[in-house]
């Protein structure tokens, strides 16, 4: 036991968690979606709009490592993403959809050869799909026909693994977990639900890869008579220090949720990601939340839906900034990386093989900000009310108690005001 421990603590762990809350778990008629993104401790996490576009048949898209064919259409969406991958840890696209991933290892191994990443498969489900479950199927679609693999940090030590999904619309969720290309997915009409770095899907399974049970029943993961359960037949017998140290905070965010069920709002959703006794919010030596997201999407169809977005790590000491979907958009450079062209190390071969910096203006004014412990205190106290006020407006529009203004540079306005705060 003791040596265990020791490992645990000696691993970097990589982690993750996604929520969601659907009607009868919200206070309003809404669903709120919410995910920390945790990464290597100094990555960078940039906020980056992509308009709805229409692609010439027979084109193709590079993705982080790898080249597919286009889709015909994409839908507009915004992203939260390491600066170095194509893909995404989470975001939205304009018809109320909003994706989110989480590492994980099976039974299956991870294939060594580069593929689509599963932030890829985040970015390709937003692009491509109009509800969580068109999403789920651009996903299983694209995961059987290119696979997943690759590095997944900006390092030439190896890191690879496969990945769960929670996928979530104005409607209903779907938790979708993968093992490889096979996969199983679970629909969620009601209630809150999360997901971290393990399987969770037992016999609640919606919808599976068509070769899911027989390849378990082949390998003698599964005798073939009786309950098939995903998550006992495909969880790895001497499963990785970061899948058990995420057992824990899984329990931890699992218990906040139904804490706050039936009543879970958008400042809810944010101080359950700001935990940091669960280990929701991580602050380790070498990984901590680069960033975060919280979504509010009204069941009416003549109110907009919400995403906040932190742009900053370590939500407990960041404030989220709204971001609506509108046809006047403005780019908002002060929270998009430096890029680099085919200089960049991650597209020269062999890759990683240099470090360049990809601070945005909003991180490093957000890191020089908080390096003063005395009046970082203070400063953050002051955004943190600005940002209370901001949710509290904004979910007086939504109940009609208010009229909503022009939204469409309301993130652009939140970033310069919270720039010129830390100036």
């Amino acid at each position: 036991m003791c040596c265990k421990l020791i490992l645990m603590m000696a691993e970097l762990p990589q982690s993750c968690d996604c929520f969601v809350s659907l009607p009868p778990g919200s206070k309003e008629d809404y669903v709120v979606f919410g995910k920390n993104s945790d990464r290597p401790r100094d990555e960078v996490q940039e906020v980056v709009y992509y308009p709805a576009s229409s692609h010439a048949p027979g084109s193709t898209v590079e993705c982080t490592f790898i080249s597919i064919p286009q889709a015909e259409h994409t839908h507009a969406v915004v992203l939260s993403r390491p600066a170095w991958i194509w893909g995404a840890e989470m975001g939205a696209n304009e018809h109320g959809v909003c994706i989110g991933n989480e590492a994980v290892w099976t039974k299956e191994p991870v294939d060594p050869e580069e593929a689509l990443l599963g932030m890829d498969l985040v970015r390709l489900g937003l692009e491509r799909g109009d509800s969580a479950g068109s999403a789920l199927n651009v996903i299983t679609g694209l995961l059987e026909q290119h696979g997943q693999g690759g590095a997944c940090r900006e390092t030439t030590e190896p890191l690879s693994y496969h990945n769960t999904f929670l996928l979530v619309d104005l409607q209903e969720a779907w938790v979708l977990e993968t093992a490889g290309k096979l996969w199983a997915a679970q629909k969620v009409t009601e209630g809150v639900k999360n997901i971290s770095n393990q399987l969770t899907i037992g016999s609640e399974i919606s919808a599976e890869h068509p070769d899911l049970r027989s390849v378990a029943q082949t390998q003698g993961w599964w005798s073939g008579e009786g309950e098939f359960s995903f998550t006992a037949a495909f969880s790895p017998d001497d499963p990785p220090a970061r899948m058990e140290m995420a057992k824990q905070r899984y329990k931890g965010g699992t218990a906040l949720l139904q804490q706050h069920d039936g009543s879970v709002t958008a400042e809810v959703m944010m101080s359950i990601l700001r935990d940091k006794a669960s280990g929701i919010c991580m602050d380790s030596e070498g990984f901590r939340t680069t960033g975060s997201m919280v979504s509010i999407l009204p069941r009416k169809p003549d109110m907009p839906c919400i995403h906040f977005f932190t742009a900053t790590p370590d939500p407990s000491r960041s404030v989220f900034k709204p971001f609506i979907f509108s046809e006047n958009m403005r780019s908002v450079s002060m929270v998009v990386s430096p890029h680099y062209g085919p200089d960049d190390p991650v597209k020269t071969q062999p890759r990683f093989q240099h470090q360049v910096d990809r601070k945005h203006e909003l991180y490093k004014a957000h890191q020089t900000a908080l390096t003063n412990s005395d009046a970082a205190v203070s400063l953050q106290e002051t955004m943190r009310n600005l940002e209370s006020q901001c949710v509290e407006e904004i979910e007086a529009m939504l109940r009609g108690e208010i009229q909503g203004q022009e939204l469409g540079d309301l993130f652009f306005d939140c970033v310069d005001a919270e720039i010129k705060f830390y100036q």
